[in-house]
């Protein structure tokens, strides 16, 4: 894979996870790596670290391939009520017993396998989504996923699946088809680029009236995001394959967060800081996780004024008048808007459990500094 982020904390839990079940995982200089398979692979992952969610999708691959797994509990954390959780359901359908078990989610295919069966899903997930794709590739027969969520993260898996040897069909937002294969194959692949990596970058450009190009902009993934803000005052010049960003001034803004093509959850505690450099006030709305607005709390240290009025973040813009101040990054995209309100604020800001940053962007702190920031980063 190529154009991959080696450096971010949760791709490094992740290539530990798929050594420790026997893969051998070799960099390719600052953006590259290389999977490879010399021996049997381990079916259970015995893991002690810090668990993250990419285990529910080994499990569902360890099971379509090899018949069972076994991997820790998603954070250490219950399931609760196996008939919510969509992990467990999809697998189900398509003919496993899954069960829990010391702090372990174990899986186990019938003989000959899983088989192919149609997987509504209640909800338009990301994550069950990928997981219903990865189990469908080795089952026997035809699976149709309804209700997927098509975002330009799934399509990138798809894409790289159909050059393993999948078989893959889209059928728009409806339903995904698969066809079982008997097996996969190596494959080469350039991984998309980050659009919240990109918006982040966008919004910090603006806020601070900055002129920035960022290359390798996936503007086209971002239509409606960037409709908004155009809307809000950035002034956005697209060329090629780049994004340049002019500045402008930051109108209060009124969002609500869904499924793809729309403005993605994680985006708006991005689109929180520009609230706070705009005069007046901004309405923010989560319909995938109402009441995700636990940042908004770290904010008001700094001097911001907001209200949350049942599922709606009400935030008092006032042009940016924020003061330096301890805060925490309770999150991965918190922690990334506190840094954006921390370019505002007078005086210095310091953001403690910063680590949370480094989940999910790539030299965070030197990309930074090289755009003008003060900043300092201590482990």
């Amino acid at each position: 894979m190529r154009n991959y982020p080696a450096s971010l904390l949760d791709a490094q839990i992740h290539v530990d996870m798929l050594r420790r079940l026997g893969k051998v995982c070799k960099s390719r200089g600052e953006d590259g790596i290389t999977i490879s398979e010399q021996d049997t692979l381990r079916t259970r992952l015995e893991w002690e670290a810090r668990s993250i969610r990419n285990t529910l999708l080994i499990l569902g691959a360890l099971t379509t391939r090899f018949g069972a797994g076994a991997v820790p509990l998603p954070g250490g954390c219950k399931l609760g009520d196996r008939s919510h959780d969509l992990h467990v359901m999809l697998l189900e359908r398509l003919g496993a017993r899954v069960w829990e078990e010391d702090e372990m989610l174990l899986a186990e295919a019938p003989k000959g396998g899983l088989v192919g069966t149609d997987i509504h899903l209640p909800i338009r997930s990301t994550g069950a989504t990928e997981n219903a794709i990865l189990s469908a590739t080795l089952a026997c027969g035809v699976t149709r996923i309804w209700n997927p969520h098509i975002r330009p993260e799934i399509l990138d898996l798809i894409a790289l699946l159909r050059r393993m040897g999948a078989k893959i069909r889209v059928f728009g937002q409806e339903h995904v088809e698969v066809t079982g294969v008997e097996d996969l194959a190596g494959a080469e692949h350039r991984v998309m680029a980050d659009n919240m990596e990109a918006i982040t970058w966008l919004a910090a450009a603006v806020i601070t009236d900055g002129d920035v190009e960022i290359r390798d902009f996936p503007y086209r993934d971002l239509e409606v995001v960037l409709a908004h803000l155009r809307a809000a005052g950035a002034r956005l010049y697209p060329g090629d394959d780049s994004l340049i960003v002019r500045g402008g001034a930051c109108y209060p803004i009124e969002i609500s967060t869904g499924p793809h093509p729309g403005i993605n959850s994680d985006v708006q505690p991005i689109l929180a800081a520009w609230a706070a450099k705009a005069r007046g006030e901004s309405r923010i709305i989560d319909l995938r996780f109402p009441g995700r607005y636990g940042y908004a709390g770290e904010m008001s240290r700094m001097g911001l004024l907001y209200e949350v009025a049942g599922d709606m973040l009400k935030i008092q813009g006032s042009g940016g008048r924020l003061n330096g101040a301890t805060v925490r990054a309770l999150d991965l995209r918190a922690g990334a808007a506190l840094a954006l309100c921390g370019l505002i604020a007078e005086g210095e800001t310091v953001i403690t459990d910063a680590w949370q940053i480094s989940r999910g962007y790539v030299g965070f702190a030197d990309k930074l500094r090289n755009l003008g920031a003060s900043v300092e980063w201590n482990d």
